[in-house]
Formats: structure tokens, C-alpha cells, sequence
């Protein structure tokens, strides 16, 4: 079984006030704490799919495979397109998606996502949940791919896949709010541009 890690930074991060890709708190740089989430959760291969401030956030993880979203401006969609356009070259059976700014989304999170993926990964779908309430990482199988690449327009991902076909929620709220911070004011600490 082998799962690639998209890591979706591409937006300019408006509300926030700089791409959240740039940020950065007391724990450090939320594009580096992803991936290392990522990968300490299971995921050896990672794409983080950069827009906004590419080539500065770009620096930040100069030992992960990066791609940048042409029209990231579109909204996470044509981000979750490059990413799983940029899986399509590799040989996974299956790719687990997340956002940048889930600060407190860690490894274990990420683990207790795979350990769902593990019977029949080209074929999955699987969501995290937090306190009932789906959120992400998500992990979409190989086959389901086409179809998450037709609904991810806008603002919106695969959520469409996910509505209209079974898949398995995971529930990780005993170990992360999985609160995306869309501002300032949603994040309980300071944070800079990294």
C-alpha cells in the first residue's frame, strides 16, 4: 500500500492577511509542521501544491516534491487538481489530501486516517471526522481520482464525492480540533510570516 500526501498551500490566504503557506507561530512554520505531520503519520511521499508565494514557501520545505497550482487563484479545486494530476506520474495506490492551516492536525491524526485505507486502498474514500463533523485529511483511492478531479471547482474540492458515494469516517476529535484558521483572530497564538 502506497499512500501519497497532497499538502493543498496554494491560496493567498486573503482573510488571514498573507498565504497561509507564509505562516508561522510558536510551534514554527505551518507549511513544515504539515509536512512533517504527513510523513510521521505514515506518508513517505509528499506534493505540496503551492500558488501564493510559491517560491517563498517553496524555501521553507526545499526536501518535498512541489508543485505549483497555475490557477490557484480559482480556489482549492484547481489546487486539488495539481495535485492529483501530479500523483498520476507516481505509483500510489491512493492520495491523502490536507490543508495547511489545520495547525493542530499532527501524525497521529494522520495514522489513525491510513490505518482505514488499509484493505483495499485504490478503491477508498475515507474522512476524518471531529466530533461528527468531517473535515480532512480525506483519503481518495486511485479510482476515485477522475471523478474528484470533475466536482473540484471553486472553492470546493471533492466534497461532491464524498456526498454521493459510501466511504469511511474516521473520528479523530479526541485527538485535534481539525479547525482550519481562516484569520488572525481564530488562532489562539501570534504568528508571523515565516
Amino acid at each position: 500500500m502506497v499512500i501519497a500526501a497532497i499538502v493543498l498551500a496554494a491560496g493567498r490566504g486573503e482573510r488571514m492577511g498573507m498565504p497561509k503557506a507564509l505562516v508561522h507561530d510558536a510551534d514554527g512554520s505551518w507549511l513544515q509542521r504539515t509536512v512533517d505531520a504527513v510523513r510521521a503519520g505514515g506518508c513517505d511521499d509528499v506534493v505540496a501544491v503551492l500558488g501564493a508565494g510559491a517560491d517563498e514557501a517553496a524555501a521553507l520545505i526545499p526536501e518535498v516534491d512541489v508543485v505549483v497550482a497555475q490557477h490557484w487563484q480559482e480556489g482549492m479545486g484547481a489546487s486539488l487538481r495539481t495535485g492529483l494530476d501530479a500523483c498520476s506520474t507516481r505509483d500510489v495506490d491512493a492520495a491523502l489530501i490536507t490543508l495547511v492551516d489545520l495547525p493542530d492536525v499532527d501524525a497521529r491524526v494522520v495514522a489513525r486516517v491510513l490505518t482505514a485505507a488499509a484493505t483495499d486502498p485504490r478503491d477508498v474514500l475515507v474522512r476524518a471526522t471531529y466530533d461528527g463533523v468531517p473535515g480532512h485529511p480525506v483519503i481518495i483511492g486511485r479510482t476515485h481520482w477522475a471523478a474528484a478531479a470533475d466536482v473540484a471547482t471553486g472553492d470546493q474540492g471533492a466534497r461532491a464525492v464524498f456526498v454521493s458515494t459510501p466511504h469511511n469516517l474516521v473520528e479523530c476529535g479526541h485527538l485535534a480540533t481539525g479547525r482550519d484558521v481562516d484569520t488572525p483572530v481564530d488562532t489562539p497564538q501570534e504568528f508571523d510570516r515565516a
